[in-house]
């Protein structure tokens, strides 16, 4: 770049706590890259909203209401607000429930707008028995997908439905992980698990219904020497937590909180085995290609995962796992007794899952995402 030409202003919006959202942190991270000025507009979520873990400019929009119509609403409201007032040279979406102020903006301002979408919208379980909310979002979807130019999506099985529906087909980067090989696990005393024990993993910004979490728990209580870790947050841990004290399970069975990814990585290292149980009941969870794979991978660890077509390829192509044939508490517990009885097929997967993370990598992934937003920039 030359010394005259001016600096980009992309600014990304999303709905989420900006410090545990991974992917919009890795794609900031390759725009800024681009020698370009960052913004995430995001909201007070939390204590961590408060530290300086975020290494981009950030605005947080305190929000009353926490969730729901008036949530979406007010925060949508103030974002368009925001996006009216200040200057950008890129306006990034991440999300449908984004995209309808950036999109206005964007045709008010004439600027670029990428929308980034991190999921199959419409298909999350969470508004399937919701009719009104699901034709909300699904209209806003309708009137605005079929005018957009640039679309990121994080599966092709994501990016053919929307081809199938609006005829645009968004250009896949997933969700791989960055190199974690310099990351110290945590050791068996600080995490005060059974040294002797297999530990398992089960990680996630979202922890919600119909991702295993449940059939996971009664899987451990009819299992021996067998340890847990349950690092995230979401709709189910308060039930996950209930179901523990129940089956008396608080010995093997340890809760920690969302974390910075590199805290996060030191949990998933330090485990033998990662698991991604999420079912077959909605077209979201069916399509969808999430971080926790990619962070099993990066962390050299096997996964025991659910049969749904991105996650199954990944693991059945690098050979670094089990799928099980459905989420079943004792599908789950043949294939944690399959790796805690044949040390030599847990360690064959174990090395499998490093060899994979060399190339399931954010440091390749990223080049897609460079490329992308340099074209849109006009820098290539």
């Amino acid at each position: 770049m030359s010394s005259n030409e001016k600096i980009k202003k992309v600014v990304f919006s999303v709905t989420n706590c900006i410090c545990n959202d991974q992917r919009v942190l890795r794609i900031a991270g390759t725009v800024k890259s681009l020698n370009c000025d960052i913004t995430i507009i995001g909201r007070k979520s939390g204590d961590c909203c408060d530290s300086d873990s975020v290494p981009f400019r950030t605005r947080r929009f305190r929000m009353i209401f926490r969730k729901g119509f008036l949530f979406y609403k007010f925060f949508n409201i103030r974002l368009l607000l925001h996006l009216i007032y200040n200057r950008y040279d890129l306006l990034v979406a991440n999300d449908l429930d984004t995209l309808l102020p950036n999109y206005f903006v964007s045709k008010l301002k004439q600027l670029p707008l990428v929308y980034d979408s991190h999921e199959y919208f419409t298909g999350v379980p969470e508004i399937q028995n919701r009719p009104i909310v699901k034709w909300v979002w699904k209209t806003i979807e309708r009137l605005i997908f079929p005018h957009l130019k640039n679309v990121m999506t994080v599966s092709d099985s994501i990016s053919f439905q929307y081809e199938s529906e609006y005829g645009i087909r968004p250009i896949t980067v997933r969700n791989c992980s960055k190199n974690a090989n310099q990351i110290i696990p945590f050791s068996r005393d600080e995490l005060q698990v059974n040294k002797d024990h297999l530990l398992l993993i089960m990680q996630g910004t979202g922890i919600n219904i119909d991702r295993g979490g449940i059939e996971l728990i009664e899987a451990i209580s009819k299992t021996e020497n067998v340890s847990l870790l349950i690092v995230g947050g979401g709709d189910m841990i308060t039930v996950l937590k209930e179901k523990v004290i129940g089956y008396n399970l608080s010995e093997r069975v340890k809760f920690f909180p969302k974390v910075p990814w590199k805290e996060l990585i030191r949990y998933t290292k330090a485990a033998d085995v990662g698991l991604s149980l999420d079912k077959d009941t909605n077209i979201n969870y069916r399509f969808s290609l999430p971080n926790k794979l990619f962070d099993y991978i990066t962390a050299g660890i096997p996964v025991i995962a659910s049969n749904l077509p991105e996650v199954s390829k990944i693991v059945t192509e690098n050979n670094c796992g089990i799928i099980i044939p459905d989420v079943s508490p004792a599908e789950i517990m043949k294939a944690i007794q399959k790796l805690k009885e044949n040390q030599d097929l847990l360690a064959e997967f174990k090395k499998n899952a490093v060899i994979a993370s060399e190339s399931l990598s954010w440091e390749n992934e990223s080049i897609k995402a460079k490329s992308f937003y340099s074209s849109i920039l006009g820098l290539s």
